[in-house]
């Protein structure tokens, strides 16, 4: 099979298959997967991975590795070409995995929101990827791949040679999962270690020449184009979206990006400030952020038929110069349902398809871009100009 090599045992291990996203996304590598693709299921508990692997139907193998055992990551990591990780929060349990994939020139994938993570990774892991050619893929899942990869399909339609601005609108119907609210509350109660870890990063970092690209802030306000009050979305979506362009010649020579939620009242707008602070006031006060965490557990999710009825769409406005675009990225139930499909499609395209020369830790804009845009259309995830 093309882009397929024998030089491993596994072409892709999936982590977390016990968990709710990580069955998910275990379904969605059966459904898609091609004939002949080498593949496994990985975690702590054997029966559990057996349970699952025979609920599912799968002719896999299980394997067997604690998130801390360093020697059972790295055989893992050397026994295949690409790791999927469904395992968070992931600044608790995620960084021997990739430092595992890291060191084995394996390409690692996660499902992470939490930025600290991202730079702590980047910090500790980028040099020694860069030298064995492993490609660090994170927040393949919701976060970041609509906004992403939306932004990547909306500055195609834009002139390369202008400033490009771009604002990226979110409105949704979906429940976010436990795993989800669990990452994000840990980074809310860790503001000031985020600040510190992205300093750090910032330092080290060479930035490209004779070019700028970074996401900007804003007050809600209402949206002239869309009709829609716009609210900032605290989320790793516009850093994201900002290395991406960083990245990219096609981003322009200042490329400048916004993220916002999208309501259609006033109202809506000022009650979803609310919570959002109310949460991250919560998420400082260790009782309060235990109560909350017992509240939400992590490995559960909707039905099928809640989450059948859940809906997301991102709405892209970019202007060059006098040109504007309005571009439009869509699909289905976005915290479950488009998160596994959209991580198991990321993993299927490392592994297959014929890609850009990259290493070290990677947007998905950057290491995979118009063939994994191939693959999320003829999954039903919708990108269009309007």
């Amino acid at each position: 099979m093309a882009g397929m090599s024998q030089e491993r045992t596994y072409d892709i291990v999936l982590f977390g298959a016990t968990g709710f996203t990580g069955g998910l996304t275990a379904e969605q590598l059966a459904q898609h997967a091609p004939e002949g693709l080498r593949w496994a299921i990985a975690g702590r508990n054997r029966d559990r991975l057996e349970q699952v692997r025979d609920r599912l139907g799968l002719d896999v193998d299980v394997l067997v590795a604690e998130s801390s055992d360093a020697g059972a990551l790295a055989d893992v990591a050397r026994s295949t070409r690409v790791v999927i990780s469904t395992i968070g929060p992931y600044l608790q349990h995620g960084e021997p995995l990739v430092a595992a994939c890291a060191e084995a020139g394996t390409d690692y994938l996660d499902l992470t929101g939490e930025p600290e993570f991202v730079d702590r990774v980047w910090l500790a892991h980028h040099q020694t990827a860069l030298r064995t050619g492993a490609r660090l893929v994170h927040a393949c899942g919701f976060d970041s791949i609509p906004h992403d990869l939306g932004a990547y399909f909306t500055v195609k339609h834009l002139p390369s040679d202008r400033p490009i601005t771009l604002r990226g609108v979110v409105r949704s119907s979906g429940t976010f999962s436990g795993g989800t609210f669990h990452s994000a509350l840990n980074q809310f109660s860790r503001a000031r270690q985020m600040k510190q870890t992205y300093a750090a990063r910032r330092r080290s970092e060479i930035r490209p020449e004779g070019r700028s690209s970074r996401s900007v802030g804003g007050r809600p306000h209402r949206d002239p184009v869309l009709g829609y009050w716009l609210l900032p979305l605290p989320t790793i979506d516009p850093i994201i979206v900002a290395r991406s362009g960083a990245v990219l010649e096609e981003y322009g020579p200042k490329f400048r990006y916004s993220h916002w939620a999208g309501t259609k009242t006033l109202h809506y707008a000022v009650g979803g400030a609310a919570v959002v602070a109310g949460v991250s006031l919560a998420a400082q006060v260790g009782p309060l952020r235990d109560f909350l965490l017992r509240r939400v557990p992590q490995g559960s999710g909707p039905g099928e038929a809640r989450r059948e009825k859940s809906w997301f769409t991102v709405d892209f406005v970019g202007t060059a110069g006098d040109q504007r675009v309005h571009t439009r990225v869509s699909g289905g139930d976005p915290g479950y349902t488009e998160t596994s499909k959209m991580l198991a499609q990321a993993a299927l395209c490392l592994a297959l398809d014929d890609l850009p020369e990259t290493a070290g830790q990677v947007t998905t804009a950057v290491a995979m871009g118009d063939a994994l845009l191939v693959r999320l259309q003829a999954v039903g995830m919708r990108f269009e100009v309007l």
